[in-house]
């Protein structure tokens, strides 16, 4: 079933996107979450639409994506909690979460969509998170994730 992405999605591509996935995939997982549409013939306009979009937030240049890398792999990003006694996290650290510390400690502002977390972070401690920053720069950040 060809599909348009609406949103990216890692391992299968970016917002706009035109690719070919299984059927039970793409009802169960892509048009459940948003993040794709089906492809018709009409759908191109909404390809360029989708195009323009991300063109217009994504950053515009290798050098300041190269920037921007630097600044974040310099430092290690603090990040605020709620935790028990014994270092576990009520929850987990959300990617919204890790945005929002990144911003807060005098980093860019990031799409949440852009970070990726390997594996939940649910204990107190250091962690690291991976943000695509431009198509060939991806930056991975530490995390320093206490309880407050």
């Amino acid at each position: 079933m060809k599909v348009i992405l609406t949103h990216e999605v890692s391992g299968l591509g970016t917002a706009g996107d035109v690719v070919d996935v299984k059927d039970g995939y793409a009802r169960n997982f892509l048009f459940k979450r948003s993040l794709a549409t089906p492809w018709t013939k009409g759908g191109q306009k909404q390809v360029d639409a989708i195009a323009k979009a991300r063109a217009s937030r994504a950053v515009k240049s290798l050098e300041e994506a190269q920037s921007i890398k630097g600044n974040l792999e310099a430092d290690a990003v603090p990040v605020t909690a709620h935790a028990g006694s014994s270092g576990r996290l009520f929850g987990a650290v959300s990617t919204a979460d890790i945005a929002a510390a990144v911003k807060e400690n005098g980093g860019p502002d990031l799409d949440r969509r852009t970070i990726e977390v390997p594996t939940p972070i649910r204990q107190v401690g250091t962690h690291t998170a991976f943000v695509r920053l431009h198509p060939e720069v991806r930056a991975t950040v530490a995390l320093d994730v206490v309880a407050g």
